[in-house]
């Protein structure tokens, strides 16, 4: 009988702590998307509920934030993957530019979206 290849003892100390980063890193993802999904709630729920602005551009910023969280738990999942891979090789993975640069994109477009609404209601 073989040994399960997720419980070998053949891994160094390093590669586990390397593992275990990998890990936590993956649910650092999820605790970022949980947080965009919380601010998608405040934003195009509560604000327009408790305020007299205008609800389009708040409820289109909490459909903004609530896609972003799910563009993190994709992509939490999609990197969690290609580290694992790379760990397996002996490899570094370094992020997509091309993700990272599209969720930048988006967090500051909805980050100027959040002020523009703020000054829009004062």
């Amino acid at each position: 009988m073989s040994p399960d290849p997720n419980t070998t003892v053949r891994e160094n100390g390093a590669e586990r702590r390397t593992r275990l980063a990998n890990e936590r890193t993956y649910l650092a993802w999820w605790r970022t998307s949980m947080t965009a999904f919380a601010v998608s709630l405040g934003a195009g729920r509560l604000i327009p509920a408790l305020t007299k602005a205008q609800k389009v551009p708040s409820i289109v910023l909490g459909a903004g934030f609530g896609l972003l969280g799910v563009a993190f738990v994709l992509y939490g999942l999609r990197r969690e993957s290609v580290v694992s891979r790379a760990i397996d090789r002996g490899e570094f993975a370094r992020p997509e530019g091309n993700v990272l640069i599209a969720l930048t994109v988006v967090g500051v477009l909805l980050g100027l979206g959040v002020v523009a609404d703020v000054l829009a209601s004062a």
